[in-house]
Formats: structure tokens, C-alpha cells, sequence
């Protein structure tokens, strides 16, 4: 299991860290795997700089694309990965 540092969009940041947005969406680039932690760290991309507010989730299920991607619309090099936040029992 690794830490993964992310930036995030102030519009998703709330969302993530109250629970209400329960997945991600990202380039599968670093070989997400179940049980990895993603520190995710608010980041402003129009002033390119970080707000100072983060949150950590665990990834809990990961869809990755297939062979097929294209009939679910998800990128080959994309996945969806459940997460809930990480001091959660």
C-alpha cells in the first residue's frame, strides 16, 4: 500500500472530504492499487497554487479500463476508484 500526493479542484475538494463524492476519476499513471492512500491537496489551477487544505481517502475499489473501455466510455488509461476517508472505521 502507497501514499499517493494529488492535487484537486476546490469544486471536488469538499465533496471528497465530506464523503459526498465518493470516487475519483484519474489517469491510471501511478498503478492505483486497493488499499493505497490518497492525500489530496486543494490546488487552485487558475492562480496555479495550493489553498493549504487537504484531506486523506483510501482507495476501496478501482474500475480500470478493459479491452472494451470504449463501450463504458472510460479511457484505457483512466480509472474510477472508490474511496472513503481515511480515519473512517
Amino acid at each position: 500500500m502507497r501514499q499517493h500526493n494529488l492535487k484537486i479542484w476546490p469544486e471536488f475538494f469538499d465533496d471528497v472530504a465530506t464523503g459526498i463524492k465518493p470516487f475519483e476519476l484519474r489517469r491510471n499513471d501511478r498503478d492505483y492499487q486497493i488499499g493505497d492512500t490518497l492525500h489530496l491537496e486543494e490546488f487552485q489551477p487558475m492562480l496555479g497554487s495550493f489553498t493549504g487544505r487537504s484531506c486523506n481517502v483510501v482507495v476501496t475499489y478501482i474500475m480500470h479500463a478493459t479491452r472494451n473501455a470504449e463501450k463504458i466510455g472510460l479511457p484505457e488509461d483512466f480509472c474510477i476508484m472508490a474511496i472513503s476517508p481515511a480515519d473512517a472505521s
